[in-house]
């Protein structure tokens, strides 16, 4: 029995299983809006409700249970042939999901209570009873016809063809004693079956049945053997006996008419490593808990343990041509993959934890290296560098644990595109390319909320109607693309359509109406098109759902600059626009550049440095901002010491560092060069989370705290400095280009 902490540990697990089945459900949904003759995605959305059904009924979740049969029974008739998914029927579909998550996310796993919002449910039970699945459920069926072969008076299973019997399943039921006093009744799984098909033979073997002096009338001691004409699967059978499971020995014995169709489906499996019993359960001639019982049996055996598949032949599971051809496809697995390697699953938070001891790791192997440098033995200094690459190694290997593939963020939002360009009444295909490029979870996760916006913006802003696209010369159907690819160390994340694109003179106008402005600025199309970052900047005429409200698109920008990437639009008029996110693949360590001013460290990350410069004090001056000619062209400074308040430098000479930010440059001007090193990076406190151009903090080998400047972050604050001074845009602009 188990405890209530053992019972909400496993609810929770459920609760788990059951959001992974929720989104493969929609998934295979979304590929059949595409092509709705695909039996595989079929068959795997009927798996997983099918599952997702059985594992709420263990738990008693009832309310779950009873509406996910509705959709159950109504998908049981696609499989069938006997109706066709239509896109109002997929929509239907996606939104009975919804109201399955939003009970799954209701779920209390101490105490198992599910509230339900019935009226809601009522709703979307309606719709589908217009669609042909059941208007209402008997509480029996719920409770006990937990599975499709004990729901099949909806039907299914009453056109089985006529057989003989060498063409019907053959089950062989023993009873234990103990059946009758567990409140079974044999008759009534006998007239379960009946309704999976015709029941030809059915004999009852008495050989167990005591005189009637000895008889208990409550011990059962009779079996069964049955002849069943069906097109159940053996799995379906089984399951009308699940609830006596402990109370019976159950054999079933497929058709002999069909025992070629199994050898060869046996032979068709796709190319996994599987034992011979996982072989046979996806093969259809062995079902799991006729697996384990032979595994226990094999377990019990005190000599040398006999060959599973033996096993199975001698106790009447399976026959024995179909072992033979499960154990050719287990050799011939074997020899194929002998040479591959295997994969398991570590949470998220022990690969959290290891990221951080590697940290750790990298800052005492510094500090091992400075200590060594500073004693001048020339072992100790060639050891702690030998020491030093070693644990870069150790780096570069346990950031590549949390690497996963953007694939499954962009596969979101094809429901997403659905969803919104019917709202629209718009017809749009989302096509995704560089799926398996690889970035680090904490990004990936941070990532959803601004594509959602990029992508909703697309849909309702960028691509236009049919009748406008044909009107344009355009294919009525448009086109949204989510692309994704490395570049120079970092991950480049696209959104294109081939819309309209952005209207500049339409968004210059508004600007200039907000003031963000003047009317006689005289401003380059991409510094325009950098204003609908802009908080509460927006172009719609009107509110909707969906826009016109003047958010997202300056939470994209602050969401991009907390992960210190950038953000940049290609736009042509009338022919699409391609918003480009660029990232770095992992935030807890990264390659950094140490400078210094005064007593004072700080960190710019590496793979925004260009090249460093020396100047003279005189021609930088002491201002916060400025201007030098690098190779013919002007390059804004800007001084750090003057922005953070420092005391300056009186050194007749000074280092400029020349940062990368986008499509522009600029120059800090620093006290010291101190080169390349490798930089954990630390949150800041609440407390420090104001300052404006810090993204964080390292500790150096020296022990001593080095801050992480925010280059995106530093040069919008500025601009916004110099705005408000000046009032002039094109002046600030000049000053702090990159925003």
């Amino acid at each position: 029995m188990l405890n209530g902490e053992q019972w909400s540990q496993l609810l929770r697990g459920f609760i788990d299983e059951a959001g992974d089945l929720i989104k493969q459900a929609e998934e295979y949904l979304l590929q059949l809006d595409q092509t709705p003759e695909d039996e595989d995605a079929v068959n795997g959305l009927f798996r997983a409700m099918h599952t997702l059904k059985g594992s709420a009924g263990l738990f008693s979740l009832t309310p779950l249970v009873s509406f996910t049969h509705h959709l159950e029974s109504l998908l049981m008739s696609v499989r069938d042939g006997q109706r066709k998914l239509e896109p109002a029927l997929i929509s239907l579909m996606l939104r009975c999901l919804d109201e399955i998550a939003s009970m799954v996310g209701l779920i209390d796993a101490d105490t198992g209570e599910l509230p339900v919002d019935e009226t809601h449910q009522n709703e979307l039970i309606a719709a589908l009873a217009a669609y042909g699945a059941p208007a209402r459920i008997e509480p029996e069926v719920i409770a006990v016809a937990s599975s499709p072969a004990k729901c099949a008076q909806r039907g299914r299973f009453a056109r089985c063809a006529s057989c003989d019997t060498d063409g019907a399943w053959h089950i062989s039921l023993r009873f234990e004693a103990d059946l009758l006093r567990n409140g079974f009744d044999p008759a009534s799984f006998v007239r379960y079956l009946s309704r999976l098909g015709d029941i030809l033979r059915l004999e009852v073997i008495d050989e167990a049945l005591p005189s009637l002096a000895e008889m208990d009338p409550e011990s059962c001691y009779i079996g069964l053997e049955i002849d069943l004409c069906s097109e159940a699967s053996k799995l379906e059978i089984e399951e009308v006996f699940e609830f006596i499971h402990d109370f019976c020995t159950l054999r079933i014995l497929p058709p002999n008419s069909a025992q070629e169709d199994y050898l060869r489906l046996i032979q068709e499996l796709p190319e996994t490593d599987q034992r011979i019993g996982s072989i046979l359960i996806a093969s259809g001639l062995l079902t799991e808990h006729e697996l384990n019982q032979g595994l226990a049996l094999q377990a019990k055996t005190e000599a040398e343990k006999p060959p599973l598949g033996s096993l199975l032949v001698e106790e009447g599971m399976v026959p024995p041509q179909v072992v033979n051809a499960a154990l050719a496809k287990q050799q011939s697995v074997r020899e194929k993959r002998s040479q591959e390697s295997t994969q398991i699953r570590v949470a998220a938070h022990k690969l959290d934890e290891l990221i951080n001891l590697v940290g750790e790791l990298v800052i005492s192997a510094a500090g091992a290296q400075l200590r060594a440098q500073a004693h001048g033995d020339a072992a100790c200094v060639e050891s702690t560098q030998s020491v030093n690459q070693h644990v870069e190694q150790i780096r570069e290997a346990a950031l590549k644990l949390r690497m996963i593939e953007i694939g499954d963020t962009f596969n979101r939002f094809h429901r997403v595109v659905r969803d919104v360009s019917q709202q629209l009444g718009k017809n749009i295909r989302l096509q995704i390319r560089g799926a398996d490029t690889e970035l680090d979870k904490s990004v990936i996760d941070k990532l959803a909320d601004p594509l959602t916006h990029l992508v909703r913006n697309a849909i309702d802003h960028g691509i236009e109607s049919a009748e406008q696209r044909l009107a344009a010369g355009k294919p009525a159907e448009g086109q949204l693309q989510l692309n994704a690819y490395h570049e120079s160390g970092m991950i480049v994340i696209e959104v294109a359509d081939d819309g309209r694109g952005l209207n500049t003179e339409r968004i210059r106008q508004k600007a200039i109406d907000r003031g963000l402005i003047d009317a006689q600025a005289n401003l380059a199309e991409q510094d325009i098109h950098a204003l609908v970052f802009a908080a509460g900047f927006s172009t719609a005429d009107s509110v909707s759902d969906l826009s016109g409200r003047g958010v997202g698109m300056d939470v994209v920008r602050s969401v991009i600059d907390g992960l210190r990437g950038t953000i940049e639009i290609d736009s042509v008029l009338g022919a699409g626009c391609t918003f480009r996110i660029r990232l770095p693949l992992t935030l807890a360590i990264i390659d950094g550049f140490l400078i210094s001013l005064g007593n004072e460290y700080f960190v710019v990350p590496l793979d925004m440095v260009t090249e460093c410069l020396e100047m003279d004090a005189e021609q930088l001056g002491d201002s916060t901002y400025g201007y030098l000619t690098l190779r013919g062209k002007p390059l804004p400074c800007i001084s750090l010491a003057a922005h953070f308040e420092l005391p300056v430098s009186h050194s007749k000479r000074r280092n400029i560092v020349v940062v990368n930010f986008g499509r522009q440059q600029a120059g800090l001007v620093v006290d010291h060069l101190h080169g390349e090193l490798q930089t954990v990076i630390k949150p800041l406190g609440l407390l420090f989370q104001h300052l404006q151009g810090i993204g964080g903090s390292t500790i150096l080998g020296s022990g001593q705290v080095a801050l992480i400047l925010d280059i995106p972050s530093l040069f919008r604050h500025l601009q916004n400095q110099v705005e408000a001074s000046t009032g002039n845009f094109r002046q600030s602009r000049i000053a702090i280009s990159g925003s």
